[in-house]
């Protein structure tokens, strides 16, 4: 159902690991019926080169119409790192299907279309205010609770939404102390 982007980082993507990497991400899609053909999923492969604990690094970027899925694991073990970063997106995803149709039940509104990344790298001379990357986002209608999940299955410390008790543009974001705040605009 996805496309795959796989790139490596210390170490050349043999077909064996592209195929296997194809095979795991695969057990995604009993969970989406509807993702546009054109999904990629982003994955990095990074190897270190040096005998450590944990050498072997995955991260799986999956941008879809209604959320951004994005995992990192690492361990000793290439083949060990794919599998749990796959099952750490599977948890996401659960999670994320559970929360949101039980919010949708109670509220009675229309998921809609989320979120949609899009990613441009501007060249500016200016060094000392130089803007490196732009993310424009149509914003999805949810609460903070919903915001903050997404916020945490991106794993960033902010996440800017449409609050749909409001209708306001509001911020959830991750304090020092590891609880969460909410910024709401008028």
């Amino acid at each position: 159902m996805f496309k795959y982007n796989v790139r490596g980082e210390n170490i050349e993507v043999t077909e064996p690991i592209r195929n296997y990497v194809e095979k795991k991400l695969g057990r995604l899609d009993k969970y989406f019926t509807n993702v546009p053909p054109e999904t990629t999923a982003h994955v990095n492969l990074t190897v270190y080169p040096f005998p450590a604990e944990k050498s072997a690094t995955v991260e799986v970027t999956i941008p879809l119409p209604f959320l951004v899925l994005r995992a990192e694991e690492t361990s000793s073990d290439l083949y060990g790192s794919i599998d749990l970063v796959v099952d750490k997106l599977e948890r996401q995803v659960r999670k994320y299907k559970t929360k949101i149709h039980r919010k949708s039940r109670e509220k009675g509104f229309d998921l809609g279309n989320g979120p949609q990344p899009v990613e441009e790298k501007l060249e500016d001379d200016e060094n000392q205010l130089e803007i490196v990357r732009t993310k424009r986002l149509s914003l999805k209608p949810m609460d903070s609770e919903e915001a903050v999940l997404q916020m945490n299955m991106l794993g960033h410390n902010f996440f800017i939404f449409e609050d749909s008790e409001t209708n306001g543009t509001s911020i959830v974001y991750r304090r020092k102390d590891g609880k969460f705040g909410l910024i709401e605009t008028d």
